[in-house]
């Protein structure tokens, strides 16, 4: 092994959580730094395009593009879940929408025995992270290298009709998702800058590896984590079909994601006892946790027909691209400097809820008439339509990652269990219900042609279950299979129980899923895990 091997931190995965990471752990000077990444450098010109998500939905040069186990609760079909495998990770292909989540989640957070973890915690680092569009106050903050945008004044003008109608439904309005309440409907704020996607690779990465202690390794496959007795060492890599060590003198972290990091424990010997056997693994430390408590959001669109233009006009026809184009790259403006969710909310479906149970997603685009199985939000309906969409915030089901056999390159088996609990399924079926009193109030219903999906036909509680079972998947949530817990996977400093120099930071460490998008959830933790890993060396 040549001196160049050797590091002071070897972090697995460039994604939300690992750009954050190479950052700060590199900053001073003084640690040697390398990141593991999976996936290619981020230099596709569709990645930094907002709309152009859609031309990375399905590509697997950038993109896991993992398929799940048939899931009993969409009606055992097999879902779809894209992540990010590209610098950036799911950073660099998910939709922007720029939420903490609410203030209640990270009071279960630290009642669930994670001391730290309040939201007087958290909120410093959410401010660390961000440079707010709209300003500075007690909740925002300037100077972070995240950019955010306030696109109130940028998005099309059937948002300003979706909001009337939703504060006409009963939901009060609310101008910042991030500020002193979730609750509400508005603009979504996206992690934007002049119109181009501000990724975790762009706003974190790029400055670190201009430095000298910084080493990133594309296209490199971390195959198991190397230990000494219980103590981790370092990572086996494979790269260009050479196997190669990287040695860490002071820590291993995994920011790998919610179906990569435990997926590496498992494979390196961390995790449930008879699975690893069944496998053939050496247990390394026996955990049935790894991989255990998987929770997701899964949402659903009710299309409509209208009589007003909708972005399906603008962006459409060949001339309306080449317009949009030319806007885009000359002024930073237009629908592809968006996301396709550009307003929302959140909102409790019924009395007693301590937060909302259900998020609203509006889209002046609509997509009916695109065959299953693609993504064509370049090539929408071609009569004016839009979606209203919804997903759960607060999920009971739990689900499982699991490797399906001890080589590295095998995707592991991904059961999400989704909607298996009673609340989960009411949470979806009053949020529903919520979708088409939205589109009866007078803003919307006097420019609705027809109810497209699922159409008029579907009215009972049981056929809105089964249309909701039948059409519903993944918003692209997964979190907590490394749950952070004194009976869990981590502890409240993201250790890994039962082994020395180990850490995961991530997604999978979420002791519950957030009432909300996960992205900036997991940039915040990254940089309070930075602050954690330093303090620890001394």
């Amino acid at each position: 092994m040549s001196m160049s091997d050797e590091y002071d931190y070897v972090i697995v995965g460039a994604g939300s959580a690992g750009c954050v990471l190479a950052d700060r752990l590199s900053a001073s000077g003084s640690n040697r730094v390398a990141v593991i990444e999976a996936g290619p450098a981020d230099r596709y010109f569709w990645i930094h395009v907002p709309l152009g998500y859609g031309k990375t939905f399905y590509d697997r040069r950038i993109n896991w593009a993992y398929r799940t186990e048939p899931d009993p609760g969409l009606g055992g079909r097999a879902d779809y879940w894209p992540r990010g495998k590209v610098l950036g990770g799911s950073s660099s292909i998910n939709a922007m929408v720029w939420i903490r989540g609410d203030a209640a989640d990270y009071a279960d957070w630290e009642a669930a025995g994670n001391p730290g973890w309040g939201w007087s915690d958290v909120l410093p680092h959410f401010r660390r992270i961000e440079h707010n569009e709209a300003g500075a106050n007690e909740y925002r903050a300037q100077g972070g290298p995240v950019h955010v945008s306030d696109l109130t004044d940028r998005v099309h003008p059937l948002a300003a009709r979706f909001i009337a109608a939703t504060v006409q439904a009963g939901l009060p309005f609310n101008s910042d998702f991030n500020g002193p309440a979730q609750e509400g409907v508005g603009i979504y704020q996206t992690n934007t800058k002049a119109g181009w996607r501000v990724s975790a690779a762009r706003a974190f990465l790029r400055p670190a590896m201009r430095r000298a202690n910084v080493t990133v390794l594309t296209r490199a496959l971390a195959t198991r984590i190397m230990f000494d007795g219980s103590t981790a060492t370092g990572v086996e890599i494979l790269q260009s079909g050479t196997r190669r060590v990287l040695t860490a003198r002071r820590e291993v972290i995994l920011s790998a994601g919610a179906v990569n990091s435990p997926q590496l424990l498992q494979l390196s010997g961390i995790g449930p006892g008879d699975l690893l056997r069944t496998h053939g693994i050496e247990i390394r430390h026996e955990n049935a946790q790894v991989g255990a408590n998987l929770q997701d959001h899964v949402g659903i669109n009710y299309t409509y027909r209208t009589t007003v233009p909708t972005l399906n006009q603008e962006i459409g026809p060949w001339w309306g691209k080449l317009l949009a184009g030319a806007n885009f790259l000359l002024r930073g403006r237009g629908p592809l400097s968006l996301s396709m969710n550009q307003g929302g909310g959140f909102l409790r479906t019924r009395p007693g809820l301590d937060r909302a149970n259900v998020q609203l997603y509006f889209q002046a685009i609509s997509t009916h008439q695109a065959k299953t199985g693609s993504r064509p939000l370049l090539g929408p309906d071609d009569f004016p339509g839009f979606s209203i969409g919804l997903s759960n915030c607060v999920t009971t089901s739990r689900g499982r990652i699991s490797i399906s056999s001890a080589d590295p390159t095998a995707p592991p088996s991904i059961q999400p269990n989704s909607l298996s609990t009673a609340s989960d399924v009411q949470d979806v079926l009053e949020g529903m219900k919520f979708l088409r009193r939205i589109a009866d109030q007078p803003a919307l219903r006097d420019i609705i042609v027809e109810e497209l999906a699922p159409g008029p036909a579907v009215q009972t509680d049981a056929e809105l279950i089964a249309d909701f079972r039948a059409r519903c998947g993944t918003v692209y949530h997964p979190s907590c299979t490394c749950r952070m817990a004194p009976d869990g996977v981590v502890d409240a400093r993201l250790r890994v129980h039962g082994i020395h120099r180990l850490r995961v930071v991530d997604a999978s460490i979420f002791p519950q899923l957030i009432s909300g998008n996960t992205n900036a959830p997991v940039m915040m933790v990254a940089s309070k895990a930075s602050d954690m890993i330093e303090q620890d060396q001394v």
